[in-house]
């Protein structure tokens, strides 16, 4: 029987980590928008591989419960690539939360019941969730194990604590590495593995509109003040995802890495920090 490789979310960063480990693999292509993955279905089909489309929204149960079975139509689900989310610039807090934070733990749970013995996922997740301050240990819990359904729920994350599309989206990507750590002790259940990756400043369209947007100078700074001093490729983050979806992983689970050229170092420890002092004075 095939096994199968299942992306949710046609852009970039997805389509990258799918040419990695798609090889010889059946690749279902999910997106929210059938045009956006009909595009990206055309660009690895001509590359060679073999790719079915199908659209997914995130956010509905119902409609993650039929892509599973679609997946399950081709084959043995092997591997989940989740790369669907929104950003700061694109919809409003209540929209990232729902998008970013639950259709995450949505996704999770719902592959995570099927996954195949041996089969692995990751989860793109950002920098951001590691510029928020430390959460309560109770917070923490609540973001890891709250059942799915109940998740914007919590009173940490209501209307008169979250309005500013920067905090839902930081709290979003918090929520996914906790959320990774939790599910991967029930996916190890089934002899499975998932991880997180946080990239930085990845040049992808989402990116795009940051740098465009109301945040663009800031962004800018982000990159000219960091130790790579450059922004990172779709391609950097497919070779961390290879990796982690791999064999030689086989020991990695439940945890998030952070990939963004030295922003979160610069952001607590140099020149980006609010208090940041030269060691030169």
């Amino acid at each position: 029987m095939s096994k199968v490789v299942v992306v949710i979310g046609a852009g970039s960063i997805g389509q990258a980590v799918a040419r990695r480990v798609g090889t010889g693999r059946r690749i279902l292509l999910a997106d929210l928008r059938q045009d956006n993955a009909e595009r990206a279905a055309k660009v690895m089909a001509d590359a060679g591989f073999n790719v079915t489309i199908a659209t997914v929204d995130v956010t509905m149960r119902a409609s993650v419960k039929a892509l599973v079975a679609t997946a399950q139509k081709l084959g043995d689900i092997w591997g989940v690539i989740h790369a669907a989310g929104v950003s700061p610039s694109q919809a409003t807090a209540e929209v990232i939360l729902r998008t970013d934070l639950y259709g995450t733990a949505l996704v999770l749970e719902e592959f995570g019941d099927v996954i195949m013995p041996g089969g692995s996922g990751v989860v793109i997740s950002s920098q951001s969730g590691h510029r928020l301050p430390a959460l309560t240990a109770d917070e923490n819990t609540a973001l890891a194990i709250t059942p799915v359904d109940g998740l914007l729920g919590l009173a940490m994350l209501q209307p008169d604590r979250v309005n500013d599309p920067l905090l839902a989206y930081q709290l979003s990507k918090r929520g996914n590495v906790l959320r990774v750590m939790a599910e991967a002790v029930r996916w190890g259940k089934r002899n499975a593995r998932i991880n997180s990756i946080s990239p930085g400043i990845v040049m992808t369209p989402l990116a795009g509109d940051e740098l465009s947007g109301p945040r663009g100078e800031g962004y800018r700074r982000m990159i000219s003040i960091s130790a790579a001093g450059r922004a990172g490729t779709p391609d950097e983050v497919g070779n961390l995802g290879a990796l982690l979806m791999g064999p030689d992983a086989g020991f990695i689970t439940g945890s998030d890495f952070l990939m963004d050229g030295g922003v979160t170092a610069a952001y607590w420890y140099g020149e980006l920090a609010p208090n940041y002092q030269s060691p030169d004075n």
